[in-house]
């Protein structure tokens, strides 16, 4: 199995776990609001599915994605919202099928990219295997804010690693969102797998450091956590900086969340 058809495969277990839990839902609560203000679980879906629906396009019809995505370089926050109101008229079960329709759509597509081809993003192209990594990434943040919403739990394995190694490669975006410069020194990642393997990227011997917990690790660098309610910790000034500003996704941070904001879920 390739490294892409590994992410794949992962990919495609974490939306099927956030599908068997959205599609018990009844129609009220798709409208429940999420600790996303403003949001809602069908909010979040939506948010999901035209994500999943603009990889799958940039791997399929890169022509197309551009014109999808002209109105982001302006306004990100209005080219967001104006999104999930293309699918404001759906009923749940439309959204569903929609959105498990373009999960189909991305497992199909990437492997279909010439080698060592990149694809077209938000930011830089991508080589297909990172934005597969980035579609984990935003599979874990809304799925985390659903599981919020519904307070239940999800299960976290070791398909974290695909969202550990996108949000060491994504180090500086946190910066780049709040218009500071990133350092130049590397920083030596050592996050704890649930498996309990340790996954280590960086100098061994460098001075700014980051270890804890995947799952942790994780809700960090999605903002879905504040780090005072995390096991991750830091060695050396600007790693400790670091925490506060950490994020896997380029735009606007937004306000996070607070620390002490979430009683422990039930399974």
């Amino acid at each position: 199995m390739t490294q892409l058809e590994t992410v794949l495969r992962d990919l495609t277990a974490e939306g099927e776990q956030l599908d068997r839990i959205v599609a018990g839902l009844d129609p009220d609560q798709w409208n429940l609001p999420t600790p996303a203000p403003g949001w809602t679980v069908r909010d979040q879906i939506a948010h999901l599915t035209f994500v999943f629906r603009l990889a799958a396009t940039a791997a399929s019809d890169p022509a197309a994605f551009e014109a999808m995505t002209a109105p982001a370089k302006g306004n990100f926050d209005a080219a967001v919202n104006a999104a999930l109101k293309m699918f404001e008229n759906d009923t749940p079960a439309e959204l569903l099928a929609k959105w498990r329709s373009v999960r189909a759509e991305v497992v199909e597509a990437l492997p279909a990219v010439p080698a060592d081809a990149t694809v077209p993003w938000l930011v830089n192209p991508l080589p297909p295997v990172v934005l597969a990594c980035a579609g984990i990434m935003e599979q874990f943040a809304h799925g985390q804010d659903i599981a919020d919403t519904l307070g239940v739990e999800l299960e976290r394995t070791d398909r974290l690693g695909h969202l550990v190694v996108f949000a060491v490669l994504t180090r500086d975006f946190g910066y780049l969102s709040r218009g500071l410069t990133p350092p130049a020194e590397q920083f030596r990642f050592e996050i704890t797998a649930p498996s309990g393997q340790v996954w280590a990227y960086g100098p061994e011997d460098a001075e700014q450091r980051v270890s804890g917990p995947a799952a942790d690790f994780c809700l960090l660098v999605t903002r879905r956590r504040h780090r005072d309610d995390l096991a991750v910790t830091a060695v050396g000034a600007e790693a400790d900086r670091w925490l506060d500003i950490a994020q896997a996704y380029r735009g606007p941070a937004g306000q996070g969340r607070r620390p002490g904001q979430f009683a422990p879920a039930r399974v």
